[in-house]
């Protein structure tokens, strides 16, 4: 991965003062904040809360499983899982800013006990083999040039029957006519150089390859832009995205354009380590 570049292109020098301005407006008491008070701020990709909800069900996550988040962001999904399935998690992001942020708000939370969060490059994973009997990953591979690194690597900290369980936007197929030149900027890149997609059947090649079963394979793209359409009619709320993403109304737009024509497709996965 570049880092450099991926990182600046999360990078805003801000994500903890506009959270914390949000969550003041807001009326929340930051002293005794519920996990719950954090709402749309915090989950950092297509059907927010609605996908990570799915997937965690899709994967039968439970108290006894220790769990990667591999791309965490400030850690919406981490403080997810451990609050309401009670599990260790251990959640990595390339953006120190974000991996920052996330522990502030896991401390507000009351959940840091059950989370560490890591500095680290999810191709190069600073984990032993066998580590984890989970690992999470959403909206990720889009960044990631060396994608059979990326789940090879999933592949070698998960213990054998371990699950990774994947929400991710992927390229329109263009055997379908379904490919075609992306507005930008996107959530995930401010210009192309930044995007590597794959298409669908690519991206479950790529994860059968690095010694994975698939047991769970859907395409959401339609129910993906019918919430994607909601979110952008409505006025933006005191608490959501656009209080540290930058250009979030452009980036919000143009994914839901492509997703609603086909350019770009949702896909929800789990796959188990063999």
């Amino acid at each position: 991965m570049n880092d450099t570049r991926v990182t600046a292109q999360y990078s805003t020098g801000w994500s903890r003062r506009g959270i914390e301005q949000a969550l003041t407006a807001a009326g929340r008491d930051l002293g005794h904040l519920r996990p719950a008070d954090l709402g749309a701020l915090e989950d950092f990709h297509t059907m927010g809360r609605i996908a990570t909800q799915r997937l965690a069900e899709l994967a039968q996550i439970t108290s006894g499983d220790t769990v990667l988040d591999a791309g965490s962001g400030i850690g919406g999904t981490a403080r997810f899982l451990a609050g309401q399935h009670g599990c260790r998690v251990t959640a990595i992001d390339l953006t120190p800013e974000f991996c920052e942020t996330a522990r502030w708000l896991n401390q507000l939370a009351g959940l840091d006990h059950l989370i560490d969060v890591r500095v680290g490059d999810v191709t190069a994973l600073p984990f032993d083999a066998a580590a984890f009997s989970v690992v999470t990953s959403q909206h990720v591979h889009m960044n990631i040039a060396d994608k059979p690194r990326l789940y090879a690597e999933a592949r070698r900290v998960l213990a054998p029957g371990g699950r990774l369980a994947v929400w991710d936007i992927a390229a329109g197929d263009a055997a379908a006519g379904l490919a075609g030149e992306l507005g930008y900027p996107l959530p995930w890149a401010d210009r192309p150089g930044l995007s590597h997609l794959a298409p669908p059947g690519e991206l479950r090649a790529l994860i059968e390859r690095a010694g994975f079963t698939v047991s769970h394979w859907t395409d959401l793209t339609s129910e993906a832009a019918e919430v994607m359409r909601a979110l952008i009619a409505r006025p933006p709320g005191p608490l959501g995205l656009h209080n540290f993403v930058a250009n979030f109304a452009a980036k919000a737009a143009n994914l839901t354009a492509a997703l609603s024509d086909g350019r770009l497709r949702a896909i929800q996965a789990v796959a188990i380590a063999v």
